[in-house]
């Protein structure tokens, strides 16, 4: 068996962090290659997937090693409650770009132009690969596979196609961009194959997204209420998407 620290190390700076239980079960559910799987308490670990992943516990028993608490806090930026990390091999920039250009599309694809929070991207991440959305696209200099990422995405990335974009890679299909000028959203039914585009948290929209869009739509705010966080906006807009045409299957796993 190859020791896991000497593959840890080997893999670290070409993979993808898996922080905690809950990135490495969805990780695995969604098809992830997961070279290397530490844990301090491997016990403990499959009683979480015993509990709340029992259709990954047998691969995620294949996978995990039990480590040493110092080992396991020597390898991750800051030691996760679960006490489980893994690396993930990133899918390829060509087939996430296949998936994000395929026509027709199933479901829309998601735009965040010149995101500033890791945290919030991340939680975009999750939204968008619990609505069954096609992808989520960054532009300008956040990287959207950054550690802090995938860890407020709960390893979600590998349910959906996650690629940082310029505006004019950004893949085919009418663009409704958010905007307090926009119309109002609850008037206008999206279709599946709209890209859904959402300003930085400080700044809006870009002018060069903006001249991109096809239309500006608002969502429904009481007067004198400044913005509403970036994440709560998606989820809105991806919620009337999904309550006026198409939806994810509804699922019992809620993490």
């Amino acid at each position: 068996m190859t020791d896991p620290v000497s593959a840890w190390h080997r893999l670290a700076d070409s993979c993808v962090l898996l922080d905690g239980f809950h990135a490495l079960k969805h990780a695995v559910r969604f098809g992830a290659d997961v070279p290397v799987a530490v844990t301090t308490d491997r016990r403990a670990a499959l009683g979480l997937a015993d509990e709340l992943a029992p259709d990954v516990r047998d691969t995620l028993d294949a996978l995990l090693t039990e480590v040493p608490e110092t080992t396991y806090t020597a390898l991750v930026p800051r030691p996760h409650p679960t006490a489980v990390a893994a690396l993930a091999v990133r899918p390829s920039r060509e087939g996430n770009l296949d998936r994000l250009g395929h026509a027709p599309r199933p479901a829309p694809v998601v735009v965040l132009d010149n995101p500033r929070n890791l945290g919030n991207a991340g939680a975009v991440i999750r939204l968008a690969a619990g609505f069954g959305a096609t992808g989520v696209v960054t532009t300008g200099t956040l990287d959207p596979w950054h550690p802090t990422v995938v860890r407020a995405g709960a390893g979600l990335h590998f349910a959906t196609a996650v690629e940082r974009l310029t505006v004019a890679e950004l893949p085919p299909g009418p663009v409704f961009a958010l905007d307090p000028e926009g119309d109002d959203i609850r008037g206008v039914k999206l279709p599946d194959d709209a890209v859904l585009a959402f300003g930085s948290e400080r700044s809006g929209l870009s002018a060069e997204l903006r001249a991109r869009t096809d239309h500006l739509l608002a969502l429904p705010m009481r007067p004198q209420v400044s913005s509403y966080n970036l994440a709560t906006s998606v989820a809105m807009t991806l919620y009337h998407w999904s309550a006026t045409g198409g939806a994810a299957t509804v699922g019992q796993d809620s993490l």
